[in-house]
């Protein structure tokens, strides 16, 4: 998939943003990355609200090859093939899959806000002077 084929596949979604990364691309809206576009397919971001719907398509998630095992990444799911056709019901799964990783992001933030206690970022304490050091005049 090149650059200009992405662009007409989201024409009914709205405008994205088409970034290099990996062997393919990174596709955003709004700052947020919601699908990739790599050698093996066209991959869109999944939650427990919207794996059921690529279930039933017949879909999996995305998967890659290491030396030693094979790696699922089940926050990413394989858009069924018919949807290339049909760009307004793409538009609709890019619509829930931006949501979805919209969701992970928010959750992400909360869970970085309760590991850090309240008014503890960003303090510092201050540096220790050594013993029998002098500062020098200039």
């Amino acid at each position: 998939m090149d650059r200009d084929f992405l662009i007409d596949l989201f024409v009914d979604f709205g405008p994205v943003t088409i970034r290099r990364m990996f062997s393919g691309f990174g596709i955003s809206a709004d700052g947020t990355n919601f699908a990739l576009a790599l050698r093996s397919g066209l991959y869109f971001r999944a939650d427990e609200i919207t794996i059921p719907q690529f279930e039933t398509e017949g879909s999996q998630p995305f998967q890659y090859q290491t030396r030693t095992k094979t790696v699922t990444v089940g926050s990413y799911w394989q858009l069924p093939a018919r949807l290339f056709d049909d760009s307004e019901e793409l538009a609709q799964w890019a619509r829930a899959a931006l949501a979805a990783a919209q969701r992970a992001a928010l959750k992400k933030r909360t869970k970085v806000r309760k590991a850090v206690p309240r008014g503890a970022a960003g303090k510092k304490k201050p540096a220790k002077k050594k013993a029998g050091t002098k500062r020098l005049a200039r």
